[in-house]
């Protein structure tokens, strides 16, 4: 059973405002339903009466504006948050040029943007130029009055001009100078991210894609505010990961389409940012998603991007190790182990740390599983054993050992032995993985374990006890696998 929404939330407004435009109202009747039920300031109410953030209203104010000689106002989301606000302390009182700007925005008339408190606060040349106009519609003709009457009542001369210009300055520079982040915040955000990267290694999938949601709403609500440049470029970064991660887990349960947004939405936050480390990362991760989904040269294409951007740390390792998987699948087996071998010419040439870690990494044990799978593929079964065995030795010296990772590995090592029939070897390396909890059952680890499935049906021992009692838990572990949890769940939370 879903929760009851939050009155005042975003889906509560949300609601109100489809309802009511349902039942053919008017968005001046949403615009006085808002007030009413929220008790909100009648500017604010307009901007929720149409659904729009402060950043889309301040750009259609801004391009209101433009549309009138003298008129021009340059707004953002930290300015149109504080005008609707006003008179409330820490607030902004709005000039003419921008109520009428906010009129025209709105699709009102100016006065519909005041109220009582308004009225009381506004200087009386002001107040009386807007209550000559308060029955006309703001029409062409009207609008050029009020701004004639306004530069006539207004425009100071001489040297309160220069008073003025000089004030005007001095207060934009106060603006400018605000933030609503510190950089002790930021270093805060990147240690909570690089904590959650880190942390979906071992931990239960659901809940961390929870924490993360909430920690990439916290940044996303501070970019929607006013910080330096360097502080939204490093913002950017830190949502790109979020979301990157997000993709990561989305796919990982089985959400391969909202993956694939995720992935979309990091890239441009890595555009944004201009960070050439996450745009290698995204471009990891959304040839992950594709390779799932089947789009296969994607994943290749993904993978090469990734490589051509000078990175640091193992990105690189993991992007030719994921063309290389990609190849396998393709069953191009000489392109597949060319890619092998950049990969690890690439490890022998990594400069530098990850700058997240976690998932975001690749230590030589993750590479070694996409070699076993890659040699696998490529007809090398000996190989292929060779890597797995490898890889689980070099995982068991790391001190965080990630669930997923060492499932695949023993899925490969399960997929080598089954190669030259031997089902109870198969049995015994696979143990491990069937005795997962279900939370921590992946949708790869899942389809993997199908295909292998798949695989022993087709050969000769298929009908053996041991083949057969395999087949039944590989089935079971399916079943209760976190993507099937995840579709037959409400869903709460999740999005």
């Amino acid at each position: 059973m879903n929760a009851p929404m939050k009155p005042g939330s975003k889906a509560d407004r949300d609601a109100l405002r489809h309802d009511m435009a349902a039942a053919a109202c008017t968005v001046a009747d949403i615009s006085i339903e808002m007030r009413t039920r929220y008790r909100m300031r009648p500017r604010e109410a307009w901007r929720h009466a149409h659904g729009w953030t402060l950043q889309e209203t301040a750009d259609r104010i801004t391009r209101a504006s433009l549309q009138r000689p003298g008129g021009a106002v340059a707004a953002d989301a930290s300015l149109v948050g504080k005008w609707e606000k006003w008179p409330a302390p820490s607030s902004r009182r709005p000039s003419l040029p921008v109520l009428l700007a906010m009129a025209d925005a709105f699709g009102c008339r100016v006065t519909d943007v005041l109220d009582l408190d308004d009225r009381r606060n506004l200087p009386d040349t002001d107040l009386r130029v807007l209550t000559g106009h308060a029955e006309e519609p703001v029409t062409e003709p009207a609008r050029a009055t009020i701004l004639s009457s306004t530069a006539q009542t207004l425009e100071p001369t001489g040297p309160d001009l220069v008073h003025l210009a000089a004030d005007e300055s001095a207060t934009w520079a106060i603006w400018a100078e605000a933030s609503n982040v510190g950089d002790i915040a930021l270093e805060q955000l990147m240690a909570e991210t690089r904590a959650l990267a880190s942390d979906y290694l071992i931990s239960d999938p659901v809940g961390l894609f929870l924490r993360t949601r909430a920690l990439r709403d916290r940044v996303f609500s501070l970019l929607e505010g006013h910080q330096y440049p360097r502080q939204s470029a490093d913002l950017y970064v830190y949502a790109g990961y979020l979301c990157g991660l997000l993709a990561w887990m989305s796919s990982d349960l089985g959400q391969l389409r909202d993956a694939e947004t995720q992935g979309r939405t990091a890239w441009l936050c890595a555009e944004l940012s201009g960070h050439n480390d996450l745009r290698a990362w995204v471009l990891s991760t959304r040839s992950k998603v594709a390779f799932w989904d089947g789009r296969l040269r994607e994943a290749i294409t993904f993978a090469r991007r990734g490589g051509s951007y000078r990175s640091s740390g193992s990105v690189t390792v993991l992007l030719a190790c994921q063309e290389a998987d990609a190849w396998s699948e393709l069953g191009a087996g000489s392109e597949a182990l060319a890619a092998l071998a950049r990969a690890e010419d690439a490890r022998n040439a990594a400069h530098g740390e990850d700058e997240v870690g976690g998932i975001f990494a690749c230590e030589p044990a993750r590479q070694q599983n996409y070699a076993a799978a890659v040699q696998l593929r490529a007809g090398q079964p000996a190989d292929a054993l060779h890597a797995a065995e490898e890889a689980l030795n070099l995982l068991s010296a790391q001190r965080v050992r990630a669930y997923g990772t060492e499932a695949q590995i023993h899925i490969s090592q399960a997929a080598a032995h089954l190669s030259t029939g031997e089902a109870e070897g198969a049995l015994e390396a696979l143990t491990p993985v069937l005795a997962l909890p279900p939370d921590h059952r992946l949708a790869p680890v899942a389809r993997r374990l199908s295909e292998l499935s798949a695989g022993i049906g087709r050969r000769p021992c298929a009908t053996g006890v041991a083949s057969v009692g395999l087949r039944a838990a590989i089935e079971e572990f399916c079943v209760n696998s976190a993507s099937r949890q995840l579709a037959l769940s409400p869903g709460e939370g999740c999005a």
